[in-house]
């Protein structure tokens, strides 16, 4: 696997690989696990070539939020990504992705108001804008993201349908550990014990949507779920909501594609997961 920093030596290595034919795009923020590990590897099945990018983004991180302390561990993850086949890891650095004068935001209207919008003002906006530029500067036939980042995702897809990026985006069901629990790189924030109760997330969604497919009220099934994860010890619940999975507006009756889509704070940590219904 080849390892480049810089946009020119990107630009020269993209073009040996777009030779072997399709080209996939694996985008990270580092710390890797097994979830992204399975996103490389869904690429590999898509295309003849591989890239994944690392870098954490500044513009996607608030006020108050853990960007100093989010993980990064470059060398671990790019022999990770060499050993999952992965064919060239881009790395650039923040003043590659934002030069000087940088004064261009990507806004996607309506799928990214509610939900993490709310309770993370401007944080797709920084997703929308750095995702655009990698795919603008890759050019890739298939991009693969995880469907943890659920919201996420809607947002990715209706900016690519409507910038005409030419851009296959694929969402990737969420990887979990044995009780449940979502991969995420910021689950090494948890404490032993707040571990241990993290899974709680997984379970309320799962038992919310048996009971919504039951034919149980819908409002009463959200508001169970909330309940029973400020009872596992989350100290707060940001939304518990059944979601048009395609709008990811609030659904008060069954209606087609729909997600159970929650966050919620354990210790210092913040968590969010979902669920197809």
């Amino acid at each position: 696997m080849q390892t480049v920093r810089s946009s020119e030596e990107l630009a020269q290595s993209l073009a040996s690989l777009r030779e072997r034919g399709r080209l996939a795009l694996v985008p990270t923020m580092g710390a890797l696990h097994a979830g992204h590990l399975a996103l490389v590897a869904e690429a590999r099945s898509r295309a003849e070539a591989v890239v994944a990018t690392i870098f954490v983004n500044p513009m996607q991180f608030g006020a108050g939020e853990d960007l100093g302390r989010y993980p990064r561990r470059e060398a671990d993850d790019a022999r990770l990504l060499g050993n999952a086949g992965c064919d060239l890891l881009w790395m650039p650095g923040a003043a590659d992705v934002y030069p000087d004068g940088f004064a261009t935001t990507v806004h996607v209207a309506g799928v990214s108001d509610r939900w993490e919008g709310e309770a993370r003002p401007g944080h797709f906006d920084g997703v929308a804008t750095v995702v655009a530029k990698l795919l603008l500067a890759v050019r890739p036939d298939v991009a693969v993201f995880g469907e943890k980042d659920f919201q996420q995702l809607a947002v990715i897809r209706r900016m690519v349908a409507d910038l005409n990026l030419g851009v296959e985006i694929v969402g990737l069901p969420t990887v979990r550990e044995d009780d449940g629990l979502a991969l995420s790189s910021r689950n090494a924030y948890l404490d032993t014990d707040e571990r241990m109760r993290a899974a709680s997330l997984y379970l309320a969604l799962g038992n919310a949507r048996r009971s919504i497919l039951a034919g149980q009220d819908i409002g009463a099934a959200v508001s169970e779920g909330r309940d029973a994860v400020l009872r596992a010890g989350f100290s707060r619940v940001d939304y518990f909501a059944l979601v048009d999975a395609a709008t990811l507006e609030p659904l008060e009756e069954q209606a087609g594609d729909m997600r159970l889509i929650a966050a919620a704070v354990i210790g210092a940590t913040r968590l969010i997961d979902n669920v197809a219904v």
